[in-house]
C-alpha cells in the first residue's frame, strides 16, 4: 500500500514539473516573438477594423 501511494505521488510531481516545464518554453517563446506576434494581432485588428476581410 505504502508503494503504491509514493508512486502516485511521484507521478503527480512528474506531471506538475512537465506543465512548469511546457509553460516556461510558451513563455521563451512568446519573449522571443513578441514583436511578431503584436504586428500579427495588430494586422488582424486593423482588418477587422476596416472591414476588409472576406468570409
Amino acid at each position: 500500500m505504502k508503494k503504491r501511494l509514493t508512486n502516485v505521488r511521484s507521478k503527480k510531481g512528474m506531471e506538475l514539473v512537465q506543465v512548469a516545464i511546457l509553460i516556461g518554453i510558451a513563455v521563451a517563446v512568446g519573449l522571443i516573438f513578441r514583436m511578431q506576434i503584436t504586428d500579427f494581432v495588430n494586422a488582424v485588428f486593423t482588418t477587422l477594423a476596416d472591414g476588409k476581410f472576406t468570409s
